[in-house]
């Protein structure tokens, strides 16, 4: 552990979770969505405490992490904005919308902007292409969503 009470308690926490799922076979995705739950992504070393604590091999946490496009090894903002670009969304503007998000934002898919309140990310798809488009903010769902309505729902987050 280090030496920042914070972070200590990060991963007391994260112990305790993987110490009732250790002897859980496949338990290891259950462990890295707890941890980016805790750490909000999942840097080298929380990859390395679950690893040695899991008593498993580095490379297979870090093989999990890489292969599901969930998982990030990178800090996030506050707020994770995912603009669906699947077929539906597509067709009826999700284009226009991803890029009114990127403009008033300042930042292109896959940045957070430098307040770390947004980071801005598209999906292949939702499963709601009834409400195309579709606009995620962290579990808030948004359908039928316009460019027109992206000023409007920022500022509800800028508060």
């Amino acid at each position: 552990m280090c030496q920042n009470p914070i972070n200590d308690e990060k991963y007391a926490v994260l112990e305790a979770y993987i110490h009732n799922l250790k002897d859980k076979k496949g338990a290891l995705i259950e462990v890295l969505h707890k941890a980016q739950e805790i750490f909000k992504y999942l840097p080298n070393e929380v990859q390395s405490f679950i690893a040695e604590k899991l008593d498993i091999p580095l490379s297979k946490v870090y093989g999990v992490v890489t292969f599901y496009s969930y998982f990030t090894t990178e800090p996030r903002g506050e707020y994770v904005i995912n603009v669906c670009m699947g077929t539906a969304c597509f067709v009826r503007g999700a284009a226009a919308v991803l890029e009114e998000f990127q403009n008033k934002l300042n930042i292109k898919v896959g940045e957070t902007t430098p307040d770390g309140k947004f980071t801005l990310e598209v999906l292949r798809c939702v499963g709601a292409c009834g409400l195309a488009p579709v606009v995620t903010i962290n579990d808030r769902v948004y359908g039928h969503f316009t460019k027109d309505q992206v000023s409007k729902v920022l500022s509800e987050y800028s508060v």
